[in-house]
């Protein structure tokens, strides 16, 4: 059984759309793949329920039948940093719950994939943060780069936090957030100079949910 976790330079660059191609990948490859995002904010109330649209990503791309709550254990609706939040609304993100319900998907699953939130720093508390957590689960983290001005700044500070941390940087992914720009191969040239890690690939500019579903063919699953 193998663990990973999903970490991004930054909020909206891409995270849950390279979490869905690799766990297309993951499946394609013939294991029986679970996605995890243990916390999620910015869902909305549906007729089932309060639900998250990344969340809801994962548990479509899943190999295994999942139930929402199995997939994402704490959602909140406000579109903002999780220990805000949750510490307006009384609900505590501990990391005995992350681990459970982490403990549970690997009973069921041989390729667990778990997705963060915002970036590799993103608070949970008033003195903890998501990396506090993946470093006690001892997760192998793939970094998502979503392709713009900036990012190899912020690619190359994230790789080395995830390096000092002692964890396994496992690979990471380019991902085509724009257009691709008059810089575009050198931006990419240079983070693959700059990161000690394999490039597990480049997803390419979507335009529509459709593309999404046929992402895993651009990725190698990171060994």
């Amino acid at each position: 059984m193998k663990r990973w976790f999903i970490t991004g330079t930054d909020t909206e660059v891409g995270k849950t759309v390279a979490s869905g191609a690799l766990l297309q990948a993951a499946s394609a490859a013939g294991l029986n793949t679970a996605g995890y995002k243990p916390v999620a904010s910015g869902c909305e109330v549906t007729a089932e329920g309060i639900r998250n649209s990344d969340a809801l990503a994962l548990q479509r791309y899943s190999s295994l039948a999942l139930r929402y709550e199995q997939v994402n254990p704490l959602a909140f609706i406000e579109p903002t940093s999780p220990h805000i939040v949750s510490a307006e609304e009384g609900r505590p993100i501990e990391f005995a719950q992350l681990s459970a319900g982490l403990r549970q998907l690997e009973q069921q699953a041989e390729w667990v994939l778990v997705e963060g939130a915002g970036g590799w720093f993103t608070p949970l508390s008033a003195t903890q943060t998501y990396a506090d957590w993946v470093i006690a689960e001892q997760l192998p983290v793939i970094l998502v780069v979503g392709i713009k001005l900036g990012c190899i700044n912020h690619a190359m500070l994230t790789a080395a936090a995830v390096r000092a941390s002692g964890l396994s940087l496992a690979g990471w992914i380019a991902n085509d957030i724009q257009p691709p720009g008059k810089r575009h191969q050198e931006y990419l040239a240079t983070l693959r100079q700059r990161i000690d890690a394999p490039c597990l690939g480049e997803i390419p500019y979507l335009t529509d949910d459709a593309q999404q579903a046929e992402c895993g063919r651009f990725l190698t699953l990171p060994q």
